[in-house]
């Protein structure tokens, strides 16, 4: 796009650099945030890192009071989901495909997992994962932005 092109759609569109560029800016402090904050998550699952049970309590976990079999896929897929998929989020890589699996996680953890408890998340409540995973649809939808390694690799993801 040649600089008087952007000028004609910016002005059409009714914005300007300054605001194109807080928009790049705001958009990709929310897409980072959200995946390093989901990245200790997985942690937690796969790993056992920050007070987390690791892949086989985790696996145990699931099993027992989620009644998810096999448990350790299903502990693998979620605690990748949140690791391997915050990761991308952060750096942008692969961002709808990343976001969409994490929509799919957090909605089965508030819908099926949560859900029981009420909203508050001090009380094991659906609010944490509800909110990232509106968090994670809007970058779906969004995609990775000016500011993602998907931009520089030229990919649409």
């Amino acid at each position: 796009m040649t600089v008087t092109t952007m000028e004609n759609t910016q002005a059409t569109s009714g914005t300007t650099a300054s605001t194109a560029s807080l928009d790049a800016v705001s958009w990709t402090l929310v897409r980072v945030a959200t995946g390093l904050i989901l990245v200790p998550h997985g942690a937690q699952k796969l790993f056992g890192w920050f007070g987390g049970g690791g892949l086989g309590g985790t696996a145990q976990f699931f099993e027992q009071n989620l009644g998810l079999y096999p448990g350790l896929l299903f502990a693998g897929l979620a605690g990748a989901t949140e690791f391997i998929g915050g990761l991308f989020l952060a750096l942008g890589l692969l961002t709808r495909l990343s976001a969409a699996a994490v929509v799919a996680v957090m909605a089965y953890a508030a819908f099926v997992v949560h859900w029981g408890n009420g909203f508050f998340w001090t009380a094991g409540g659906y609010e944490f994962p509800l909110l990232w995973g509106l968090v994670a649809l809007a970058l779906v939808i969004r995609g990775g932005g000016p500011l993602s390694l998907d931009r520089v690799l030229g990919w649409k993801f």
